[in-house]
């Protein structure tokens, strides 16, 4: 049990190295790591209480297949979901202590330097693909001068979701630069954390700017919120100006006057008499009355890609962006509640029983969640692979946290890895 232990978390952190780079050749590490993590646990899967909900919300979701709109689809979401509750249980031996989540951050961290490489030589050197390596086995379809065209997307093809990945591990190396390893080591991870920074800001997405923002507070340590939130609001006060409704048209426009103009064009894009139904608002609403109309099951998986440019809007969206209107949607209010609120426990119980207390890498792995929790209010990073994996392993590191101090957790299954270096 130890040997196969010490492989399932050697394949784990391997998983998590080739994350952002391929998710086939993470997804095979991975699978090995929810193997190795099943075996031998004194508790199964459906009696574990944090799984439970989860497991509940996925009945839920299996009878809404059967009766959703288009059955094709709804059975494909359902990818999305059932096979990262099974990781979210398995995933928990090999995060369990804070050595083994500080070699998990080690992992994620080197794993993103080909994003960050990829992603400024795209924009400085004009670099495109498609790259392939192992016969499709690694494939990064790198468009010249980005994707949105004159945004950073780098490997993940996409600005906002290279912008979401970037946003989530960047608390991770912020923590790195707090650790008291040496300078040659914190120098190398701050200049990682600026460079990240910095890509973030050449990817335009205002989700993950906001990340960057959100983060600081909680890693750095609440005894620097006195002058870092006053800092911080000060210095995002000409976005507020420029978005937020209400503001006198003289102090707008002067909001917008101090913004760099890529931004502005980014806050500017969906004014007009009618842009509104294609804004979050008009797409929310609309989500709001299917939801109204199938509360219970939901209409299925994509189903408001189907329905909203047919009978809201004549433009296509994939999703509500906002996931518990998205998750209620397509698979009803109940496992909605079941999925955002077990979420929304991990996140209080574990600051409750000190997280954000503790070194800060501990606190920088709260942050990161955070981060991926709230950019899910206004987008759906999940529905790239590899951010639904990252977010999954993150959620099992707040759930091995709470079990550390639970008498009856799984000590004898987990502590065999906790000898691995």
């Amino acid at each position: 049990m130890i040997r196969d232990r010490r492989i399932g978390g050697r394949a784990f952190r391997l998983g998590l190295l080739f994350l952002p780079s391929s998710a086939l050749l993470a997804a095979i590490g991975l699978f090995i790591a929810c193997i190795s993590g099943s075996r031998g646990r004194v508790q199964p899967l459906w009696r574990d209480r944090w799984c439970q909900p989860l497991l509940l919300a996925g009945v839920l979701m299996l009878i809404g297949a059967c009766l959703a709109e288009n059955a094709g689809l709804a059975w494909a979401g359902l990818a999305n979901w059932l096979p990262f509750i099974w990781a979210f249980w398995a995933f928990q031996p090999h995060l369990e202590g804070s050595s083994q989540r500080r070699q998990a951050v080690w992992m994620l961290l080197a794993g993103t330097l080909p994003v960050l490489v990829t992603g400024f030589g795209q924009m400085l050197l004009g670099w495109q693909g498609p790259w392939q390596v192992g016969g499709g086995a690694i494939i990064w379809f790198l468009h010249p001068d980005g994707r949105p065209i004159g945004r950073l997307s780098g490997l993940f093809d996409y600005a906002n979701i290279t912008g979401a990945w970037l946003a989530v591990v960047w608390p991770l190396m912020l923590a790195a630069v707090l650790r008291p390893d040496g300078w040659p080591r914190r120098g190398g991870a701050l200049l990682l954390s600026m460079a990240t920074a910095m890509a973030v800001l050449l990817t335009q997405s205002r989700n993950a700017m906001g990340g960057l923002v959100l983060a600081l507070p909680f890693v750095l340590g609440s005894w620097q919120w006195l002058w870092l939130l006053p800092l911080l609001l000060l210095l995002a006060s000409p976005l507020l100006l420029a978005v937020l409704p209400g503001v006198p048209a003289g102090l707008q426009q002067w909001g917008m006057r101090l913004l760099p103009d890529q931004v502005l064009v980014r806050v500017l894009e969906s004014q007009g008499e009618t842009a509104w139904k294609h804004t979050r608002l008009g797409q929310w609403q609309y989500a709001l009355q299917l939801v109204a109309a199938r509360p219970w099951f939901g209409w299925g998986a994509a189903a408001f890609s189907v329905l909203y440019p047919i009978h809201a809007a004549k433009r296509w969206h994939g999703h509500v962006h906002n996931l518990p209107l998205e998750l209620a949607v397509s698979h009803g209010l109940p496992v909605m509640v079941l999925i955002v609120g077990t979420v929304l426990v991990l996140l209080m119980l574990t600051a409750r029983r000190g997280m954000l207390q503790k070194p800060p890498l501990e606190r920088a792995w709260w942050a990161a969640t955070l981060v991926l929790v709230v950019m899910h209010a206004t987008d759906l990073p999940l529905f790239d692979s590899r951010l639904n994996i990252l977010g999954w392993t993150l959620l099992a590191g707040l759930y091995a946290f709470i079990r550390e101090s639970e008498p009856d957790r799984d000590g004898l299954a987990a502590s065999p890895e906790r000898v691995d270096p």
